[in-house]
């Protein structure tokens, strides 16, 4: 049996994922990537899960890929283990529960594209965030050049990756690659508030919005309009919009639960 390389725990409604590699600083090996797929996996349709929250510890959140893996790889081995290996970034940015990282410490290379394939990210003050393949000849390979340059712009993006330097938290979140900067000590309970918000909204809206905006930035200006009526109008079947707008009109909090019809 392979040794586990990730903790786990249910808080109520909020699944939470810790990378647990500390000798390595959770740098991510193919067992490692294979486990927190695994983990995403068993939780992608169970309805009780409502927000999931990734970590990676106090001192480090994933220091990249696990080079002693990659020194003698092919071409077609390195093809191969993008398009046919277990792929993190992938499993998290297409889940339909909304996701929060929370990062400490190294956040390179494959450790920084996990963390811009989640919804949400926060930082603690100790955090560092690079995409410095291009330093061992190398570019990013699990979405790197695609998503850092959504997220903060070509120019920010280039320099990151041409140069391959590093940025700490402050300025992550200066040029908005991260949603909140926090003492190393308030990370987890932050990062889990977070996550604790986001599993009290209504699950449908907050699936069809994640939806419209990750399909629809891509898209023509029209396409991604029509998207958003069609998702706007699907959400007045469930009872959560029912119950937001009773509430509303009643000066209470909605109490949300679910996609029950």
């Amino acid at each position: 049996m392979s040794e586990s390389l990730l903790i786990t725990e249910r808080d109520g409604d909020v699944f939470i994922i810790q990378l647990h590699r500390p000798q390595k600083f959770n740098a991510l090996s193919n067992e490692l990537r294979a486990q927190v797929v695994a983990a995403i996996e068993s939780i992608r349709h169970d309805q009780s899960v409502r927000a999931v929250m990734i970590w990676g510890g106090n001192e480090a959140f994933a220091a990249g890929a696990d080079l002693e893996e990659m020194v003698t790889r092919t071409p077609m081995e390195a093809m191969r283990q993008i398009n046919d290996g277990p792929d993190i970034t992938e499993a998290l940015a297409s889940l339909r529960q909304p996701t929060v990282v929370a990062v400490a410490g190294l956040a390179l290379g494959g450790g920084m594209e996990v963390t811009m394939a989640a919804d949400i990210r926060i930082a603690a003050s100790t955090a560092i965030f690079g995409q410095p393949e291009i330093n061992v000849g190398l570019i990013p390979g699990a979405g790197g050049t695609q998503r850092l340059a959504r997220l903060v712009g070509l120019t920010k993006a280039k320099e990151m990756i041409l140069l391959g330097d590093r940025i700490d938290a402050h300025e992550a979140l200066r040029i908005g690659l991260v949603n909140k900067v926090v003492p190393p000590e308030d990370l987890f309970n932050e990062a889990k508030s977070w996550a604790k918000r986001l599993a009290a909204k209504p699950m449908f809206a907050m699936r069809m919005a994640k939806l419209v905006i990750d399909r629809g930035y891509d898209a023509e200006l029209n396409q991604g309009l029509t998207m958003e009526l069609l998702a706007f109008s699907a959400a007045f079947s469930t009872r959560d919009q029912k119950e937001g707008a009773q509430a509303f009109l009643e000066k209470r909090q909605p109490v949300f639960r679910g996609e029950a019809q």
